[in-house]
């Protein structure tokens, strides 16, 4: 059986990047039917169509979409191993992707970015503020490095390693009947309109499962698909919002405060995830330690 060249893969992203056989093969230096037969050469190996075309347009199809990020870290492994190893052994060049949740990126990395470049400046961060599904589905496709996480479902393909708990916490306007209260119980909240995030939401299924365990039904009045959505909302004085304190705005001029939740508290579990049967990059492996180091709780 034939194996695929790196040149290929390199081939494969421009023209998936880029949507055109025609500028692909200008900037590769090939003819047109050339790289169009080194395409066909690695679509029959993967024995699937990795390209629609027409006359004015070329798109990836299902099987390419699949196989485009798994070619973007092929060939990404294939440039560090081979091409720089040199300069990755002594940590001056390199990249590290991290997939995390929005309200984590806020909280744990610029302090760990700052230290980070301090020590390693030719290390270049991607970050991919997802939700926490997607974050999950980065790490396990390998588009990710890592990611910081809820600690949601267990899956095979990942390992978790804590970082700290966040309590959620009712975000209500500072001139709300509810600010005069210490704390906040469901009972308090059944007359106000409920802001609530998509029940995609990992953090929505924490919410969820609290209320039926409590035996309480809210008015969840608005749906929104982001936090900071919902954050907005309450500041307009739509309603108000349970989320994790971590999202929380630290700007002490802002209309929103919030308070603890009366009873049983909920909370969600923040730590980093990693594949457990891939190796990590040196480049990656410097950052978890120095994030590990930083914030890690007993």
């Amino acid at each position: 059986m034939h194996q695929i060249e790196f040149k290929d893969l390199a081939i494969f992203i421009r023209v998936a990047e880029g949507g055109n056989f025609h500028e692909a093969a200008e900037f590769v230096h090939l003819s047109q039917p050339a790289l169009s037969r080194r395409m066909q050469r690695l679509e029959a190996i993967l024995g699937t169509p990795l390209f629609e075309r027409t006359t004015r347009k070329t798109w990836l199809t299902p099987a390419g979409r699949e196989f485009l990020p798994k070619a973007r870290r092929m060939l990404e492994d294939f440039e560090l191993s081979v091409l720089g190893i040199k300069e990755m052994a002594t940590h001056q060049k390199g990249k590290v992707t991290i997939a995390c949740i929005p309200t984590a990126a806020f909280y744990f990395l610029p302090g760990v970015i700052r230290e980070f470049n301090q020590l390693y400046p030719g290390i270049r961060i991607k970050i991919l503020d997802v939700s926490a599904n997607e974050g999950l589905e980065c790490v396990i496709r390998g588009d990710a490095d890592f990611g910081i996480n809820m600690a949601i479902a267990q899956y095979p393909e990942v390992s978790f390693t804590h970082l700290l708990d966040d309590p959620f916490v009712v975000c209500i306007r500072r001139d709300h009947p509810l600010a005069q209260q210490q704390d906040i119980g469901w009972a308090d909240m059944e007359p106000h309109k409920l802001i609530t995030v998509s029940k995609d939401s990992g953090n929505r299924t924490l919410l969820d499962s609290a209320l039926v365990e409590s035996h309480v039904r809210l008015n969840g009045f608005y749906e929104v698909q982001h936090l900071s959505t919902s954050l907005g909302l309450v500041e307009m004085g739509l309603g108000i919002a349970v989320i994790p304190q971590l999202a929380m705005p630290s700007n002490d001029s802002s209309m929103l405060t919030c308070r603890p939740l009366r009873g049983a508290p909920i909370k969600r579990v923040i730590g980093v995830v990693r594949r457990t049967h891939t190796s990590i990059t040196p480049a990656a492996d410097l950052f978890i330690n120095i994030l590990l180091e930083k914030w890690s709780t007993p």
